[in-house]
């Protein structure tokens, strides 16, 4: 026994934080010493050992949290850089649509994109889009039907990017039979033109949602606004 205590006292003190770094068996070497105490002492070493375990822990959790988030964040901002990419390549008006159907729907995880611009001789919620499969990707809204939809026909100003649950007025936008649940609606400075607004719709109820991050997405509008302007201002 005697030389099997011998090799273990060698070994922690070739390297303590075998002992240091695990918390079951520092908190049995602290509790080993209860026995000993009177009925009248207060551990306060114990007290203060546990204090520190529980912030240890916290920091902890909040590290985790930390890591999870900047690791969701990346994502979020790749999938923004890789749209974004994809929208460059256009040469016209009609490529952009493409690449907003076919590329940026499936880069972003969305079921359907509508661009909607403001116009005064277009009935609200008409396909304006160019001819052919196109079409009803471009829909018209009556003036000052963006900030509308946007508000909800609220006295408040349009914010630039909304997320929520989807509108009751989304056939406007989306066209009827549509089974979106949730949107981002991006309001569109189009310059001497009349605003627009790029709408992403979902069929998740959960992929939209007033408590998420627009930092990205309001970039991303920006970035549509300039490239828009080419075609549209």
């Amino acid at each position: 026994m005697t030389e099997v205590l011998n090799k273990l006292k060698g070994e922690i003190l070739k390297d303590p934080a075998l002992i240091l770094d695990d918390p079951e068996v520092m908190r049995a070497l602290l509790n080993s010493g209860d026995r000993a105490k009177g009925k009248n002492v207060v551990d306060l070493r114990g007290a203060f050992v546990l204090r520190l375990e529980e912030r240890l822990n916290t920091l902890e959790d909040t590290h985790h949290t930390v890591i999870a988030a900047a690791y969701e964040n990346l994502a979020g901002t790749n999938q923004i850089h890789r749209a974004i990419l994809a929208l460059l390549d256009a040469d016209t008006f009609d490529e952009f649509l493409q690449a907003m159907q076919k590329n940026v729907t499936g880069i972003l995880a969305v079921d359907v994109i509508h661009l909607c611009l403001e116009s005064d001789k277009a009935d609200g919620g008409k396909a304006i889009g160019p001819d052919g499969p196109l079409k009803e990707t471009v829909i018209a809204l009556p003036v000052t039907g963006v900030s509308a939809y946007i508000t909800g026909g609220r006295n408040r100003a349009a914010r630039s990017v909304t997320l929520r649950t989807a509108s009751e007025a989304k056939d406007a936008v989306f066209g009827p039979n549509n089974n979106v649940q949730s949107e981002a609606v991006l309001r569109l400075d189009l310059g001497s033109h009349l605003p627009g607004l790029i709408a992403f719709g979902s069929s998740d109820p959960n992929r939209f949602g007033p408590d998420q991050g627009t930092e990205l997405l309001s970039f991303f509008a920006q970035i549509l606004e300039r490239i828009l302007r080419r075609w549209v201002a």
